[in-house]
């Protein structure tokens, strides 16, 4: 276990799921968020959820929740700033980040992260698809609260693609299989709940 910060970024709107809380969904009797933070929790220190609106939703967590900073919803990076933020008051070196809607990411995920790291302290998760070709998954990573200034000022300047960002800060990536599934498989519509179940079940 490392004792770096972990923030769960929960601000998607979930529009292909009829709206509402992606990370409230239910996979196997549990909500997708509970999925996440047992499985986040024993692999890092203090957790927190990014999440913007009423922060009460996520009351019985009892998590702090992180809204964004930026206004008009900026994406997934506003999410990872307002933890880099957070983690700052901590007097924290890094955050690892997990998306709210990925409840079978990897076990050793921060350790994975933190071995791949760039020189800036940077590194994305990343799998390959069904062809081999190897995506990042820029929900997962590992960033430095040294950057955190920088991240601020390419947001205001309208940077909303991550790679773009951690590729100009040499960020690491640690590549992890896709067998049996891929550990990074998100849920987006309701078809994807019922694969979720199939995964849990074959487990």
């Amino acid at each position: 276990m490392s004792n770096v910060p972990g923030v769960i970024l929960a601000g998607g709107l979930a529009t292909r799921m009829g709206g509402g809380d992606k990370g409230l969904k239910v996979v196997a009797g549990k909500r997708l968020l509970d999925h996440v933070i047992a499985r986040l929790a024993p692999q890092c220190g203090p957790l927190a959820i990014n999440a913007n609106g009423d922060p009460a939703r996520f009351a019985e967590f009892g998590l702090p929740v992180l809204a964004d900073s930026l206004p008009d919803y900026p994406g997934p990076l506003a999410g990872v700033l307002a933890g880099l933020d957070w983690a700052a008051g901590l007097g924290a070196e890094a955050i690892v980040t997990v998306a709210a809607d990925t409840p079978f990411f990897p076990a050793d995920l921060v350790a994975r992260l933190q071995a791949a790291a760039g020189p800036s302290g940077l590194a994305l998760a990343a799998s390959p698809d069904e062809t081999g070709k190897l995506w990042q998954h820029p929900t997962f990573g590992l960033w430095p609260v040294a950057l955190r200034d920088d991240l601020r000022a390419a947001l205001e300047g309208g940077l909303r693609k991550i790679v773009l960002w951690t590729e100009r800060h040499g960020a690491g990536i640690a590549e992890f299989s896709a067998d049996p599934f891929d550990p990074f498989f998100n849920i987006n519509t309701p078809e994807d709940i019922a694969e979720a179940e199939r995964i849990v079940g074959a487990a």
